[in-house]
């Protein structure tokens, strides 16, 4: 699953692999968005910790957790 954050006054945005789930994903972010210090901290995939600051993000797009089917089975 992928996390995209977006942030105000940049055209840029921060795309983040997770395999944490969506719901964790957005108790993260709305605890962080609603904490004193403001920081969101994620994890991707390899590891990597990414530490926002909260009052920067514009807007946090969260991905399905639901695989995609490949091929034209289902078709």
């Amino acid at each position: 699953m992928d996390i995209k954050i977006g942030f105000a006054d940049s055209p840029r945005e921060l795309v983040i692999p997770t395999g944490a789930s969506q719901d964790d994903v957005v108790d993260q972010i709305t605890g962080a968005l609603k904490s004193d210090d403001g920081i969101l901290q994620l994890e991707d995939e390899k590891g990597r910790k990414f530490l926002v600051n909260a009052e920067r993000i514009a807007y946090v797009e969260v991905g399905t957790t639901a695989q995609r089917s490949v091929g034209f089975a289902g078709a």
